[in-house]
């Protein structure tokens, strides 16, 4: 601490011979100079050291009579002031001593005109100052919005000091709608992300940020469906609204609202990805809207970075296609996810086997039972390759008995092809 309070002093020291490196305005008048000098030097002394009440009164002769003597009145002003605010214990005097500051500020900029140069510094102070008084919240948020104003951004470490005051500012005065405190969030989200782009640690202030949102409880699934869904209904072209809604969704896990699939398509159609493309494709399959999963997909696989991700869209083809009744576009593209990934070839696998076993009713000729009964053989076979003992036992119960085997005069062993759509050559095997 005695450390820290070291590097203060010669840092504040540091500042105050800087300025009074600089050329001074004294007043014309000597016995207005000479008063000037005293009380000059008489603040700085009391500064080093530390009497900032003292400080006070020759400084605020300097203010109010010579005030562009030097910028050093300024910068050390706030130190002072700032300094015998914390030295006070009577709150009267402390909020008087903390309003000086901000005033110092105020003085400073119609002087000498540098507000780029400190106002985050006096934003930072407002929050310091006024966080807890419902009744200045307005003005301290109006620092950083001035901020913002003339820098064109904030400092990140600034952001989380900012959405408090927005936050306290929203519970206690009501002072905002929910969509205006989203907007605010979404400002600053945009500038840690850009920072973060930079190179810059902003893990801190992010977490900050997200946690100030979660504890407002503006977010729910019927926020984003009955705010913000009209609000994307009344503006389609609203890229900035769709993503707001998107990211809402998928932080929330709001994924089966009607906003959520507004936002994916505007989303996917202007700047689609493999992520957007399958997850809009999900929800179509969801809605059993195959017609409008099958072109979403072929557009995924265009946008596929690798063998995994292409083998769960020509899985996902494949269950279109099996509802659409294109059974062998089905199969094609369920083998075509097995050999991309072994992963998911059980389930392609399974995928085939359930095809056979719903295909007999419409494979049967009715001329032959063994002929009829082999797609039970050929659905064993994939499941089996999907590791289905279930399904193994439920077509094995379906395959043709010892006596239809003799009855047709066949044999177990022996190899038969499986007509219609399924085109397999199998090895006959009994039930019994």
């Amino acid at each position: 601490m005695k450390l820290k309070n070291a590097l203060i002093g010669l840092f504040t020291l540091s500042l105050a011979s800087m300025a009074q490196a600089q050329e001074f305005n004294w007043p014309a008048d000597t016995e207005q100079e000479a008063k000037a000098r005293e009380y000059n030097a008489a603040y700085v002394d009391y500064m080093k050291s530390e009497q900032f009440v003292e400080a006070t009164k020759p400084l605020n002769w300097l203010l109010v009579n010579v005030p562009k003597l030097n910028e050093s009145i300024y910068i050390n002003g706030v130190t002072i002031f700032n300094g015998a605010a914390v030295a006070t214990t009577d709150p009267a005097k402390k909020r008087m001593y903390q309003d000086s500051v901000m005033k110092v500020y105020d003085l400073r900029k119609a002087n000498f005109d540098n507000e780029t140069k400190w106002i985050e510094n006096k934003a930072y102070y407002g929050y310091q100052f006024y966080r807890d008084d419902k009744t200045k919240l307005a003005e301290a948020i109006s620092y950083y919005d001035r901020a913002y104003e003339v820098n064109g951004t904030i400092n990140p470490a600034y952001t989380a000091a900012y959405f408090d005051l927005v936050r306290r500012h929203y519970l206690l005065n009501k002072a905002y709608t929910p969509v205006q405190v989203l907007e605010i969030h979404d400002k600053l989200t945009k500038l840690l992300d850009a920072a973060e782009a930079e190179g810059k640690d902003v893990t801190t202030p992010k977490s900050n940020v997200e946690s100030l949102l979660v504890a407002m409880e503006l977010i729910n699934c019927d926020f984003i469906e009955n705010t913000l869904g009209p609000k994307l209904k009344a503006d389609p072209a609203n890229m900035v609204l769709a993503q707001q809604i998107f990211n809402y969704s998928v932080k929330y896990k709001c994924f089966s609202s009607a906003s959520f699939l507004s936002a994916l398509e505007i989303i996917d159609n202007q700047n689609p990805t493999y992520a957007t493309s399958q997850v809009r494709a999900m929800r179509y399959m969801q809605n059993r809207e195959y017609d409008k999963a099958q072109p979403v997909l072929e557009k995924a696989l265009t946008l596929a970075e690798n063998d995994v991700q292409k083998a769960e869209i020509h899985y996902d083809l494949a269950k279109v296609h099996a509802q659409a009744g294109r059974k062998n576009a089905a199969r094609s593209a369920a083998l075509e996810a097995a050999k991309l990934d072994a992963e998911k070839a059980k389930d392609a696998w399974l995928l085939i086997a359930q095809m056979y076993m719903s295909s007999s009713a419409d494979c049967r000729r009715g001329v032959s039972r063994v002929d009829d009964q082999a797609i039970y053989i050929a659905a064993y076979n994939a499941y089996s390759r999907a590791g289905d003992s279930q399904g193994m036992a439920e077509a094995r119960a379906r395959f043709p008995s010892k006596e239809e085997l003799f009855t047709e005069s066949r044999k177990v062993g022996e190899t038969i092809t499986v007509g219609c759509w399924v085109g397999e050559t199998v090895t006959l095997a009994s039930r019994d």
